[in-house]
C-alpha cells in the first residue's frame, strides 16, 4: 500500500507541474482582457480529469503479494484474496534445470497447487546443483565473483514461477549447508577459497555436529554479535545480490533461515536489510524468521510473534512433527496469540511420509484451522508432488468452489460427541461450515439457532471426488456421519 500511495503522490506532484504553464496562460489572457468561453474552460478540465482517472488506475498485477486488506490471516494477490497451497518435491527447485523445472511447475499448477518453497541452498545433494561462486582453474573459489550460472538459474525459475501465479518462498540461508560432508567442499570454508585463511574468517574446516547445536560461526557474523566483518562483507554481497534479482518480482516472499537456532540478532540484522534493499527500490516486502523450536508455545517463536512491524507474517512449519489433536491446539494457540494483529501464518513444510497419516492429517487441520499456506515437504519426510498430494489440493480447491476458506474462521465450539482429533470445524455460522474428519467418525454440528435449509455435500480426501448430497433443516443438533472409514471432509452450506 505504500507503493502505492508513492506513487500515487509522484502522480499528484506531476499534475501540478503540468497546469503550471496553463495557469501561466490564463493569467496573461485576464491582463489582456482575452475572453475564454466559459464552456471551452470545462470542457478541458473535463478531459483532464479522465486523463488523471486513467493514471491513477493501477493494474492489481503491479502489486507485490500483501496481507489481504479484509482479512489479513490470508494473502492477497493480483487485487484478490488467495489461499496458497503448495506440493513440490525438492527444497531447492531454483536449482532444477529447465528440463526437469518446467514440468514440475505445471503438474503443480494443473493440481491447483500455487505455492513452492526456494531455499538458496547450494549443497550437492543429486548432482545437479551449483554454488553462487566462481570456480578457478586451480580447484579453488573466488568470493568476489559469481558463478552466472546459479544466478541464471535463480532468475529463470522467477519469471517461470511468475508465469503461472506461483507464490514463492524463499529462504535465504539453510543451516544444513554449512556442517558435516557439506561443509567439507563449500566455498566459504577457509580451504576452498583466495580471499580467507581459518585465522581471518573464524572458521574452521569441520563442522560435524548437528547445525541445532549453533556451533557454527557463520551464524554469528552480524554487528550485534560477533561482527565478524571479513565473513559478513561476502554474505552481505551473496544476499544483495539475491536482492537484485528477486525484487524485480512481485511474488515473493522471505523467510530469514530454515528452522534456525541462531540467535535473534541474526535474523534482525537480515530482515533490516532485505528490507532496506526494497525500499531503495520503492517496494514493500514481505519477511519472516522459521524458528526450529517445535513447541509454538516456546519463548523463542515471540521473537516473531511479538514484532509484526519486523515480520509481517509467520511461518510455523515447525509444528509439524506434532501430532493429533496437539498439531491442533498448538496451531490455534497461535492464531489466539496474534488475534490483537492477525497477520499470516504460513507452513511451507508438511513433514509425514507415505507410509504414514500424519503428513495428510497436519496439512488438513491447517487448512481447516485458518493458515494462509500449507505445503506439502518433499520427499522422503513429505509427499511431495504425488499421488497422495496431488488429491488433496484438488480437493481443497473443490471445496473453495463452494466456500472460501478467508471467509471462515476456525473452532471446534458447535461440535458435540466428538472424540479427540475426531473432526475439525471452521465456519460462518448459519452460512457456512466445513468439517474435516480424520478417519470416518460422527459429530453433532449446533445450527439450532439457524431455522434455514442447509445442504451437506461430502468429499472423500482419498479420491478427491464428492460422494454424496442431501439438505436437512436448521434449528437443531443435526449429527453428521462420515460416509465410510478414511479422510472426509463435509461442507454445509445455507440454501
Amino acid at each position: 500500500m505504500a507503493d502505492k500511495n508513492k506513487q500515487k503522490m509522484r502522480k499528484q506532484n506531476y499534475r501540478l507541474l503540468k497546469r503550471i504553464p496553463f495557469l501561466a496562460l490564463i493569467f496573461l489572457m485576464y491582463c489582456h482582457n482575452t475572453y475564454i468561453p466559459e464552456e471551452e474552460v470545462g470542457q478541458d478540465e473535463e478531459k483532464e480529469q479522465e486523463q488523471e482517472d486513467k493514471e491513477e488506475e493501477v493494474n492489481p498485477a503491479d502489486i507485490p503479494i500483501q496481507p489481504w486488506e479484509e482479512n489479513s490471516w490470508y494473502w492477497q494477490f493480483n487485487g484478490e484474496p488467495v489461499l496458497l497451497l503448495g506440493a513440490s518435491s525438492d527444497d531447492n527447485l531454483f536449482q532444477w534445470t529447465a528440463d526437469r523445472l518446467v514440468p514440475h511447475l505445471d503438474s503443480m499448477v494443473e493440481a491447483g497447487a500455487n505455492y513452492v518453497r526456494n531455499t538458496m541452498s547450494d549443497r550437492c545433494d543429486r548432482g545437479f546443483e551449483v554454488y553462487p561462486f566462481y570456480k578457478m582453474e586451480d580447484g579453488k573459489y573466488d568470493l568476489s565473483k559469481w558463478n552466472n550460472a546459479y544466478w541464471d538459474r535463480f532468475e529463470f525459475f522467477l519469471k517461470e514461477t511468475e508465469k503461472r501465479d506461483v507464490i514463492v518462498q524463499i529462504e535465504v540461508w539453510d543451516r544444513f549447508d554449512y556442517w558435516d560432508k557439506y561443509w567439507l567442499p563449500h566455498p566459504y570454508n577457509p580451504g576452498n577459497n583466495v580471499n580467507y585463511t581459518a585465522a581471518e574468517s573464524g572458521l574452521t574446516g569441520e563442522y560435524p555436529n548437528h547445525p541445532a547445536s549453533n556451533q557454527q560461526p557463520f551464524f554469528f557474523t552480524t554487528p550485534n554479535q560477533q561482527n565478524n566483518e571479513v565473513l559478513l562483507n561476502f554474505q552481505k554481497m551473496f544476499v544483495e545480490k539475491m536482492l537484485s534479482i528477486s525484487l524485480e518480482f512481485n511474488h515473493v516472499l522471505y523467510c530469514i533461515d530454515n528452522e534456525t537456532a541462531a540467535e535473534e540478532e541474526w535474523a534482525i540484522y537480515w530482515a533490516g536489510l532485505i528490507k532496506e534493499k526494497a525500499t531503495e527500490k520503492e517496494k514493500t516486502v514481505y519477511v519472516t524468521e522459521m524458528w526450529g523450536n517445535i513447541d509454538l508455545k516456546s519463548e523463542i517463536h515471540k521473537r516473531t510473534f511479538d514484532f509484526p512491524e519486523r515480520y509481517a507474517f509467520c511461518d510455523v512449519s515447525q509444528n509439524n512433527w506434532q501430532e493429533g489433536q496437539d498439531h491442533w491446539d498448538n496451531f490455534q494457540w497461535v492464531r489466539a496469540y496474534l488475534l490483537s494483529k492477525p497477520r499470516p501464518v504460513n507452513t511451507v513444510k508438511t513433514y509425514g511420509s507415505p507410509k504414514n497419516i500424519h503428513g495428510l492429517e497436519r496439512w488438513w487441520r491447517h487448512v481447516i484451522g485458518g493458515a494462509a499456506s500449507a505445503r506439502f515437504h518433499r520427499p522422503p519426510d513429505g509427499l511431495g508432488l504425488s499421488e497422495m498430494s496431488v488429491a488433496a489440493v484438488k480437493a481443497a480447491r473443490k471445496i473453495e468452489s463452494v466456500v472460501n476458506f478467508w471467509e471462515l474462521t476456525p473452532g471446534n465450539e458447535k461440535l458435540s460427541m466428538r472424540e479427540e482429533n475426531e473432526a475439525y470445524l471452521t465456519s460462518k455460522p448459519g452460512e457456512n461450515y466445513v468439517l474435516y474428519f480424520t478417519n470416518g467418525g460422527q459429530v453433532g454440528l449446533d445450527v439450532k439457532e439457524y431455522a434455514s435449509t442447509f445442504s451437506l455435500k461430502w468429499l472423500e480426501l482419498n479420491t478427491g471426488e464428492w460422494k454424496s448430497e442431501h439438505t436437512f433443516n436448521g434449528g437443531q443438533i443435526v449429527e453428521l456421519s462420515a460416509p465410510g472409514t478414511g479422510s472426509w471432509v463435509a461442507v454445509v452450506s445455507k440454501i
